[in-house]
Parts: C-alpha cells; structure tokens; sequence
C-alpha cells in the first residue's frame, strides 16, 4: 500500500496543501478573518448557491432521461445493443470543453437552432443542464443499468405469482434493491456536475459562475490565492462529504445484490408498452447524445467556401498565431501524455486494488474505506487548485518539476487512477485466496502465484482499465491548463485556446480538434467493448 499513498500524498496532498496554505498564511499567521469574510460575501454566497442549484437540477434532469435508458440496457436485448452501449460511454470521457464547443455549436450564437429557428439556450442555464445531462448519462446507465441487468428477475415473477400487479412487483421487490444504486448514482452525477469547469466556462455567462470556475477566476486572473485557498477547502469539504456518501451507498447497493448471469435477464422487447419504452430511449439518445456529436463534426468540416477539409488542412499551420507550434502537434502531444498517464495509473491504481482486498485484521474495513476514499478524492477536488498546486509545489529540489513534461501526465493519471481502482477491485475481490494458499503450497514463490493465478483472471480487467484511464488521460483539462507548456499544448488546452479566440478559423479548427479528440475516445471506448462487457458496480 505504501506506494500508492506516497504517490497521492506526494502529487495531491501535498500540492493541494501547499497551495491553500499559502494563501491562507500572512506574515506568519493564519488569515481566518479573511475566511470568514469570504464565506460571508453575498458573491460568495450566490455562487455556492448557483453551484449547488445547477447540480441538483442536472443531477434530477440526468436520472430522469437516463433511468429509462437503463432499464432499456438492462433488460431489453435489441440489434446494436453493444455498439451503442460503447456509444453512450463516449461523452463520459470527452473533455469537458469539448461538451461545451458540441452544445455550443447546437444551441449557441450561430449554432443549428439559431440558424434554423432562431433559437438560443446558451444565454440561460439550459445549455448547462442539457450538457451535464449529456455527460453524466452514462454514470446512471452503466452503475444503475449494471446492477439491474444482474438482479434475478423470477424474484419479482413470483411476487406477480402471488398476486401482485406488475407495478406493484416492481415497487416491492426490484425498486427496493435498486434504491442505493440509484442514490449512489445520484451523488455521483451531482459530485461531477457540483464540480463542473470546462462546459460553464464555456456555457456559462457572468451570473452562472461555479465554485470550481470562481476558483479558476481568482487564481489565474485576480491573482487572490486568499480567496482562491477559502473556496478550494470549502469545496473540499463539500467533495469529501460527497463521497463518504457515496461510498456508504455503494456498499448498500452491492448488499442488496443477489447476481445472475447478465445474458439470461434479458429478452427481446415484448408488447406495445416495451416497444415504445425503446424508441423512446432511442430518440432521447439520438437528440441528447448523438446529435450534439453529430453537429460538432458538421461544424469541423464547415467552411467559408462551403463544406470540406479546410478546418483539418490549417491544423498543420501556425499562421494564425494562437500556437508557438501548428495545433496538429496537439494530437501527438496527448497521445504521448496520455500513454504515460496510463502506465502510472495502471500501476499505483494495480497495487491500490491488490492492497484493498489483502487488508485483514482488525479495524480493517475502517482502513479499506479511508484508503478508498483518499483515491477518490482527486476526481472532486479542484482540478484548478491541483494544477496551479503543481506549480508552486513542484519548484524545488528533489521535486524541481515545473518545467519538465512529466507533470502533465502526472496531473493526469491523479484522476484517472480512481477507474483504474474501480475497474480492478470487484476482479480481484472475486478471486478465491485459496487458489494462492495452494499455489504457495505446491511451491509458488508469490510473484509466480500472481503470475500464474492472479493474472490469468484479471487480464482482461486490466486492459479494460487501461483503456479507460487512457480515455479519461487524453480529456484531462482542468489542471492540465495551468501546466501545459505553450510548445506542447494537448488537444483538450488547444480547443480551449482556439475557442478562445475569435475568428471563423478558430473556431473551424476548434471543431476540427475536438471531433478528432472525440474519435480517439470513441474508438478506445469500443475496443473496450469487445474484450468483455461491464459489471454491476462498475463505469466500464
């Protein structure tokens, strides 16, 4: 276990600590009067509470678009299921300036509804919602859809048996065991959007400001680490709470789990009522999901001369001046990044699991549950504070880091070391330890009992977690704007910056980034698909 905290202790705790340390000190002392006036400032106030409002209201429009969507996933069989399962996946990891620029290209000044109908929702808090929604939507088909499509179905069959209509079978029986992974669900979506940045960057307009982007705003703009450091711990302490809440929920939903196989619970859609359930999911993923893709790749080919690859050709230029390199350099640059943030994240997220499920005696499930949630903690936790953090902490000898092209990966894998955890640890939880006591017996140092044990059993899951990490590597923003040298900008910075920018050219090859950024998440997403399908619990 030492390993996996060192590195989060070394790259998260202590650039975290750092930071709003030093913005909280003066002269020697702690500046509480200045938290206090900050945590009692009517801007402050109102935008903790736009956060807090435009997280519940995406979290309850996601669950209500998406719950549909799950039991579709969960219980129907239809032609393409699988394809489109992966599908959904892709705009979980899409950067979140890329979810902005896509809605930003449908519903904003000069998007599809403006040019058809004159409509615009980017001046309200609609084109956030609908985003977030767009985002999180797989959160609830993959953690509540995986639960229900392993949820014995005879169990309600027999209470229909008995006499109990089907809604009454549904609401005794099945609503019961999905209740925890719905909430938990639930806090996840409401984590992700409470802590959103990119896409109100984006979206957003001066009165729908979040903590994370206020966060953004008085670090890089104002310069105010003060009270940059107040809302970072205030944000904190809400993610900590958060995810303590999730974690207690999770282990209620993997409680009420009484699994079969995943293949025999589901059927081909019967009646008009089901049928209907189905084109009704289909047309919300085809409007929420893959009309916004749709546009983002119409808008990449769309020039002043008409339609073509013009957008793409001025990527390998850097006559428009937003670069020190052409922007195609971002391609390779993520690629490069995201390749080494996988191989950390594999590795410190590998042992972090194999850690989890050794841990025995007693006080250890108190332990398990601590060491979980520190892993955790990075994807709440400001990933403006954490990247700045870097650059102030990583200044000095033995960690001079600041102008090396390790921090980027390393920032990186911080967030993706979380799904690595999760992908890993049902696996290996699942594995007999007996299988190893025999392996030692008939001789088996332990590196040839995980060689020849574990490790046939969880290959799979390891390139599954691998994948994804290197999904989630290549959209990292947050802290990788701070750090990204201006010589290698990564894809998801590139579109920022371009977006940026005004100009039709900017905005061309903005959209020409973000489709290519889209096709290599998709397509990584997809080879994930066919190695194995996911498991109750689980993201991928």
């Amino acid at each position: 276990m030492a390993p996996p905290v060192a590195f989060v202790a070394v790259f998260f705790c202590y650039p975290v600590v750092a930071i709003t340390g030093r913005g909280l000190r003066e002269g020697g002392g702690w500046r509480l009067g200045h938290a206090a006036d900050v945590l009692t400032d009517p801007d402050v106030l109102g935008v903790l509470w736009f956060t807090v409002w435009q997280a519940a209201a995406s979290t309850a429009l996601t669950l209500a678009l998406a719950l549909p969507g799950a039991y579709v996933f969960a219980r129907l069989d239809f032609r393409g299921k699988r394809l489109l399962h992966a599908a959904v996946t892709v705009p979980f990891v899409l950067p979140t300036v890329v979810t902005g620029a896509a809605f930003l290209a449908l519903l904003g000044r000069g998007g599809l509804l403006d040019d058809l109908w004159g409509v615009r929702l980017d001046e309200g808090v609609w084109a956030i919602l609908l985003a977030h929604a767009f985002f999180n939507y797989a959160v609830v088909v993959r953690l509540v859809g995986g639960l229900w499509a392993q949820l014995d179905p005879r169990q309600e069959e027999a209470a229909r048996t008995l006499g109990a209509g089907a809604f009454a079978a549904w609401r005794r029986v099945t609503l019961p065991a999905l209740v925890p992974s719905v909430a938990a669900a639930a806090a996840m979506v409401f984590l992700f959007t409470f802590t959103s940045f990119g896409t109100i960057q984006i979206l957003g307009g001066p009165r729908t400001t979040t903590l994370e982007v206020e966060i953004y705003r008085q670090t890089a703009e104002l310069l105010d680490l003060p009270t940059a450091a107040v809302l970072t711990l205030l944000q904190l302490a809400a993610v900590a709470t958060l995810l303590a809440g999730h974690a207690a929920l999770t282990r209620r939903a993997e409680s009420a789990l009484r699994l079969v196989d995943a293949d025999r619970t589901a059927h081909r859609p019967r009646g008009t009522g089901e049928r209907a359930l189905l084109g009704g999911v289909l047309a919300v993923l085809a409007v929420l999901l893959l009309l916004p893709l749709a546009v983002l790749v119409e808008r990449s080919l769309s020039t002043p001369e008409g339609y073509g690859l013009g957008n793409y050709r001025a990527l390998t230029s850097t006559e428009g001046g937003t670069f020190l390199v052409a922007p195609w350099e971002a391609i390779g640059n993520s690629l490069r990044f995201a390749a080494v943030a996988t191989l950390v994240a594999v590795a410190v997220g590998g042992l972090a699991a194999a850690a989890l499920t050794r841990v025995t005696g007693p006080g250890a499930g108190r332990l398990v549950r601590g060491f979980d949630a520190l892993l955790m903690l990075p994807l709440g936790t400001s990933a403006v504070t954490v990247g700045f953090g870097f650059l102030i902490a990583l200044d000095e000898p033995p960690l001079d880091l600041r102008s090396s092209w390790i921090l980027v990966p390393l920032a990186q894998a911080l967030v993706a070391v979380p799904f690595v955890v999760r992908t890993m640890l049902p696996v290996l939880r699942a594995i007999d330890h007996r299988l190893r006591e025999a392996a030692a017996v008939l001789g088996a140092s332990p590196a040839r009992a995980w060689r020849e044990v574990d490790l046939p059993l969880v290959w799979r899951a390891l390139l599954v977690a691998a994948g994804f990490a290197f999904a989630v590597s290549l959209g990292e923003f947050g802290a990788t704007v701070f750090i990204a040298r201006a010589d290698a900008p990564t894809l998801p910075v590139a579109v920022a910056r371009l977006l940026g920018r005004a100009g039709q050219l900017n905005y061309g090859q903005a959209m020409a980034l973000s489709t290519i950024l889209m096709v290599l998440c998709a397509a990584t997403l997809l080879a994930l698909e066919r190695i194995r399908p996911p498991r109750a619990g689980e993201l991928v």
